[in-house]
């Protein structure tokens, strides 16, 4: 289904989290390509100000995009009254492009915006690992001396913070040291996705992707105990979701 008609059927103010991997007009494909930037934008201000409506006043939502297009994205969520997190930078580890004369690109945006100050933020379950394990192990027993306090480290790990590091799903799915050729062109890592409905969601909540290409944000939801809805105007990538999605209910039984 398309976007705006999938939007316009959901009541105002029942989603608690929005996770959108919209396009990026890179011209990569046929649904990635617009006429020009200014049709692109229009086009995603267009589906933003369908979303945050959807929104419940505790909601949030994530956005991925080109640093350069999520310059644009910020400005008009903050016109729309939404409240500024974070802009997330994902290392994608990908090595995909080479440029010669300007750094090369290794990076995508991830906006984080929420509805108004009171909203979902589970700080423990994202926690990561600490760098210095030798170092942590130490402050187990005796503690680091902080301002005159003694500092422990906590058991699940450090704080997350707005640069994530996660290999891109070619490099994830390497078939004899060779990147497979997907089902999809831009698939969002597994993980990534499940971070973010960790952080800014609850077990029951609803979760909502209108572009939900093969189905990530679903199965993340699913295996989360979120619920989830979500659409994409592309047939194939929808059987292709319901299909994930049917494995994963044989594979829970």
């Amino acid at each position: 289904m398309d976007c705006f008609d999938f939007l316009s059927k959901i009541d105002n103010e029942v989603i608690d989290l929005a996770v959108i991997d919209p396009p990026y007009n890179l011209k990569k494909a046929k649904w990635d390509t617009f006429k020009s930037h200014d049709d692109f934008l229009n086009f995603t201000y267009k589906w933003i100000d369908s979303l945050v409506p959807k929104l419940k006043k505790t909601g949030s939502l994530y956005i991925f995009n080109t640093p350069f297009n999520s310059a644009f994205i910020l400005q008009h969520l903050i016109k729309k009254s939404l409240i500024f997190q974070n802009w997330i930078t994902w290392d994608k580890r990908d090595g995909l492009s080479a440029a010669k004369r300007k750094y090369t690109n290794g990076q995508e945006t991830i906006l984080f915006f929420t509805k108004s100050n009171n909203y979902t933020f589970n700080t423990d379950e994202i926690r990561v690992p600490y760098e210095s394990a030798e170092r942590i192990e130490h402050a187990k027993i005796k503690g680091i001396l902080k301002k005159g306090k003694r500092w422990f480290p906590n058991p699940k790990g450090k704080l997350c913070t707005d640069v994530w590091h996660f290999s891109s799903e070619r490099h994830k799915n390497k078939i004899n040291g060779k990147t497979p050729k997907l089902p999809h062109l831009t698939p969002k890592p597994l993980d990534m996705i499940e971070r973010i409905i960790k952080a800014s969601s609850n077990p029951g909540d609803l979760v909502l992707d209108c572009f939900i290409g093969i189905g990530t944000t679903a199965i993340a939801a699913k295996k989360l105990n979120r619920n989830f809805i979500g659409c994409d105007n592309n047939r194939k990538y929808v059987e292709i979701a319901q299909k994930r999605l049917l494995e994963m209910n044989k594979l829970s039984k």
